[in-house]
């Protein structure tokens, strides 16, 4: 699917003017050679009255009316090369990948999966009718023209969608920045927010969710207090990405001031033109585990060999003091048995002569 580049500045939009023409207009194109991986053909905004830059060159449209109201604007085909170009043309929404870039539905499902087509927002409301497909001559500049009817019940806000041009297998998406008018909303709010990683290659994971009805560009800050004082944090900077109406979005923030030992609350605030604001709490244990494990397999040891040191002392104790009563040799051997206790006992003199 085509990815679409975010436009430069959203603050100025306005209804375009341009009247609808009735065919395609084909103007003759400078000669320039292709690259070899080039396809040869662009699609850009036509100049007009309303062109954003110098020149009328106008990197997106923009288009803005009631509910009920239908505007118009015209697409510009360039054939460069020296062949005639098929190019077919459709509207389609855009959304925000989970990574926060803008792309557009496909034109039919993919294999297995569920429809995900046009038909269900802003771009089933472009129509280019018998102009859908053109063909471009050699050289050739052609100005499609196409309408934008915006339905009676639209909710008021922006309704991202697109036009897409497809030829060979190739699609070119061109933003079409559309608002209804109305009151509108800006609102955000930052879910799921973890730490990753450590030192100097520490992230913070965070989920941006746009509760409004308009298209946001968000600034985030980081704020960090630690057990042992101050943690430096991030200072306010303005996000890459443009959040959609109801979009969601999955970032990650590097923090290389994360500390190497400490218990860390980490406070996120994301704020948006328009009043939005919104903040998120997590906290996180910095813990050097590789000195750690290093310092406990250390003491380890140190309590191993101080149990066997004692071991062995009491051993060679239990050596040196044998037991009471115990016969210190073998007669056989020439050893001397212990000695007997003797008690005393009368004395009795045996003579042959009578008394």
């Amino acid at each position: 699917m085509p990815v679409l580049q975010p436009p430069r500045r959203l603050s100025r939009l306005r209804r375009l003017g341009v009247p609808l023409l009735a065919a395609t207009v084909l103007h003759t194109a400078p000669a320039a050679p292709a690259a070899a991986d080039e396809p040869g053909w662009t699609a850009e905004p036509a100049a007009g009255t309303a062109a954003a830059r110098p020149g009328g060159v106008r990197p997106y449209f923009y288009l803005a009316g009631t509910a009920g109201t239908v505007l118009e604007d015209r697409l510009a085909l360039v054939n460069t090369t020296d062949q005639e170009r098929t190019i077919t043309l459709r509207g389609a929404d855009a959304y925000n990948t989970a990574d926060g870039a803008l792309a557009v539905r496909p034109a039919k499902p993919a294999a297995g999966g569920r429809s995900t087509g046009p038909g269900t927002a802003a771009g089933a409301w472009i129509s280019f009718g018998a102009g859908a497909t053109v063909k471009v001559p050699p050289r050739t500049r052609a100005v499609v023209p196409f309408t934008v009817t915006v339905p009676p019940a639209s909710p008021p806000g922006d309704h991202p969608a697109a036009v897409v041009a497809t030829e060979a297998g190739r699609e070119v998406g061109v933003r079409v920045h559309l608002r209804v008018g109305g009151p509108t909303l800006a609102a955000l709010t930052v879910e799921d927010v973890a730490v990753r990683g450590k030192g100097s290659a520490a992230a913070v994971a965070y989920t941006l969710v746009n509760r409004g009805n308009v298209a946001l560009t968000p600034e985030l800050a980081l704020h960090a207090d630690g057990l042992f004082g101050a943690v430096p944090g991030r200072s306010a900077r303005t996000l890459p990405v443009e959040l959609l109406p109801g979009q969601r979005v999955e970032l990650t923030e590097p923090w290389p001031g994360a500390p190497v030992l400490d218990k860390v609350r980490l406070d996120l605030t994301v704020t948006a033109p328009g009043g939005a604001r919104a903040t998120a709490t997590a906290s996180a244990w910095f813990v050097p585990w590789g000195i750690a494990a290093r310092t406990g397999l250390g003491l380890l040891a140190l309590g191993g060999t101080t149990l066997a040191a004692l071991f062995l002392v009491r051993n060679r104790r239990t050596r040196r003091d044998p037991p009471p009563d115990s016969v210190r040799g073998d007669p056989q051997d020439g050893a001397v048995p212990a000695a007997e206790p003797t008690t005393s006992a009368p004395e009795h003199e045996l003579t042959g002569a009578s008394r």
